[in-house]
């Protein structure tokens, strides 16, 4: 006879234990969605990081670069005329005076152009000569031909003369008195012609003959041109200065204008600086840079501020302001710290390879225990080469990780081991 099993009451675990256990948890999950810290964490040991102090003080508005001395001028030099190099006279680094020669040429072109300009002249003078010995001449003969129509005119006018007082005795005929009148009249209108002509021909010529005196002034004037382009041939310096560089060879073929060298003014200097072109838009004529050298400390002044980037740098000449450097060097390399504006109070870091990474719009702050660091976004001003000024995200008194980032990563929270 089967025995009736009755069905147990209550919580029954091999059955109900799965789904129990289950839902627990799903709670601690859905709790930890809500509720927990989902920020990814990397534990770091605090001896590899560097570690720095927010602070409140005053921040130095400038720029450190390097500069190098050169020349307060540099001359080229380069000759007006071409030719063959026959002689170098002195040397690279020989100091040199204002009209030395430098370098000798040879061009058998130019000696030929100069005979040339000198045979034409001789030609144009010995024209010149004919020319004023010919108007002499016609001007004799204008003269004698004027001093004849004259003397016939007078002539004609005493025969009328005469012929009218015989006329009116009537002691002629009236044809006789009629024609010597005629001939007196046209007499007088040939010399009034002749007058005329003469002081025509007369103004021509002079006109003619300064024209060919200008002519010739003008040709004298080319032969002393070329002869002064034979006196070119000689390549002289133009300043008082040192020979700093001579490109040229015996026997070499210049050309006109062509750069072969370069004087150096060592009356004073200057010195040269590359600048991130960053601070383009900051750096003005007239700003004041500073620079150590021994113990003491000198001052330079922006003269002239080049607008052209290259290699995202731009160039910068300075000048001394006041006492120079003794055993002063072209080539020396000063350190040069160049001050964008005046100091004012302001929320400082030291500056740190962190920038590289973030380029300033966050960093990893630490807590007040010191033992984990969270990353927060704040934004950078000014930046001089020791630290950066902080204008948002930080306060004075909060520690900061300045150093690499590279192996952080995307961690949002840093534990310290």
């Amino acid at each position: 006879m089967d025995r009736i099993i009755e069905k147990k009451k209550g919580f029954v675990f091999k059955k109900h234990g799965p789904y129990v256990a289950g839902g627990c948890l799903l709670l601690v999950l859905l709790g930890w969605v809500i509720f927990g810290n989902h920020a990814s964490t990397l534990r770091v040991s605090q001896e590899e990081l560097t570690i720095s102090d927010v602070s409140r003080a005053e921040f130095k508005d400038y720029v450190r670069t390097n500069g190098q001395v050169l020349p307060i001028q540099i001359v080229q030099i380069s000759p007006e005329e071409g030719g063959i190099v026959m002689e170098k006279v002195v040397e690279e680094g020989t100091m040199v005076h204002k009209g030395d020669v430098i370098v000798r040429l040879s061009n058998s072109n130019l000696d030929l152009q100069i005979l040339n300009a000198e045979a034409e002249l001789a030609e144009k003078q010995n024209l010149l000569r004919n020319t004023q010995v010919a108007m002499q001449q016609d001007r004799l003969n204008n003269q004698t031909e004027q001093a004849q129509l004259e003397m016939d005119t007078q002539r004609k006018r005493r025969t009328f003369e005469q012929n009218k007082r015989l006329y009116q005795e009537k002691l002629i005929s009236k044809e006789d008195y009629v024609q010597s009148q005629e001939d007196y009249l046209l007499s007088t209108k040939k010399r009034s012609l002749v007058s005329k002509r003469l002081k025509q021909d007369s103004l021509y010529r002079t006109t003619q003959m300064d024209q060919m005196e200008d002519n010739l002034q003008n040709m004298r004037r080319n032969v002393v041109l070329v002869r002064q382009r034979k006196d070119k041939l000689e390549v002289r310096s133009a300043i008082d200065g040192e020979l700093g560089l001579l490109d040229v060879e015996l026997g070499q073929s210049i050309q006109p204008g062509q750069k072969i060298g370069q004087l150096n003014d060592l009356s004073d200097y200057k010195v040269q600086a590359q600048i991130d072109e960053h601070y383009i838009d900051r750096v003005r004529q007239g700003l004041i840079a500073t620079f150590t050298r021994g113990d003491k400390q000198y001052q330079l002044q922006v003269r002239k501020v080049y607008p052209e980037v290259r290699e995202g740098k731009f160039r910068c000449d300075f000048v001394f302001k006041g006492e120079r450097p003794e055993n002063i060097r072209t080539g020396q390399t000063y350190y040069i710290d160049l001050e964008l504006g005046q100091p004012e109070q302001a929320i400082i870091i030291p500056r740190g390879t962190f920038f590289q990474t973030t380029g300033g719009q966050w960093i990893f702050v630490l807590d007040k225990s010191g033992s984990k660091a969270y990353r927060r976004n704040i934004r950078i001003g000014r930046q001089n080469p020791q630290c950066y000024e902080v204008l948002e995200g930080l306060e004075p008194g909060e520690r900061v990780v300045t150093s690499g980032y590279e192996a952080f990563k995307d961690n949002e929270v840093l534990v310290m081991k």
